[in-house]
């Protein structure tokens, strides 16, 4: 996690943006979990920490986060996890346990570059570059778990 924030701390100084305390926080949060998390997930641990906060204020963290390639959003969860890449444009990649709901993001230049080629032969603009592939993990499938419990 201590990398994970030292490379977002770098990226953002490049880009001329601004890491605040919460924003930081929240991307710890993603972090500390190893596995996708909520947004109200966030809220709660944020609230207990530092009393009330409102579901703006996550949302508009986890906003910039994305926007800089921090985080992905996982829609089929609804949730949130740590890019393993966030200084490369990149499509996320992510096999989603359809028994425990971990995701793990794969690193496949090809995959990326065959979606970018296609999309640009039939003049697509990809404004959300995430795919999420459901499935079950090998914990889930040792234990033959077939649905999220």
């Amino acid at each position: 996690m201590a990398e994970a924030l030292e490379a977002a701390e770098r990226l953002c100084a490049r880009r001329g943006a601004r890491l605040t305390e919460i924003r930081r926080r929240v991307l710890e949060l993603v972090w500390r979990s190893h596995q996708p998390v909520g947004a109200y997930t966030i809220l709660e641990r944020l609230g207990r920490e530092r009393g009330r906060v409102a579901p703006p204020t996550v949302y508009r963290a986890l906003d910039f986060l994305i926007a800089h390639g921090l985080v992905h959003r996982i829609a089929s969860l609804n949730a949130y996890i740590g890019c393993a890449h966030p200084d490369r444009d990149h499509i996320g990649q992510f096999l989603v346990c359809s028994g425990c709901g971990s995701a793990a993001e794969l690193d496949d230049r090809r995959i990326d570059r065959a979606i970018r080629s296609g999309a640009e032969a039939a003049g697509f603009a990809v404004e959300r570059p995430v795919i999420e592939l459901a499935g079950r993990c090998p914990n889930c499938r040792e234990r033959g778990r077939d649905a999220r419990t």
